[in-house]
């Protein structure tokens, strides 16, 4: 064979080993900081503001909107049919 293809093959196959045996010795580090370090999954967090207004404006029934429609009209010393409650937004 050529001296030329021979270094080459050399070459190629020093390269191969070295690639493999970094990747191998990095597949043990990793199992082994996986079982030295097990993944801890954080505490759940409390609900925040978005998500109880969330739930405040889909729990928001026909019987709600009599109740806020009657008290806003006692408050502001109309009739009920005088205004129509179009958004409810919690604040």
């Amino acid at each position: 064979m050529d001296p030329i293809v021979t270094t080459s093959l050399t070459v190629s196959l020093i390269a191969i080993s070295v690639i493999f045996t970094v990747l191998v010795v990095l597949i043990y580090t990793i199992k082994l900081l996986v079982h030295l370090l097990p993944y801890e999954e954080p505490p759940a967090s409390k609900p925040t503001r978005a998500t109880s207004q969330n739930s405040l404006v889909n729990t928001v029934t026909p019987e709600i909107i009599s109740v806020i429609t009657s008290v806003m009209a006692t408050h502001l010393k109309k009739s009920p049919q005088e205004f129509h409650i179009t958004q409810i937004r919690p604040k």
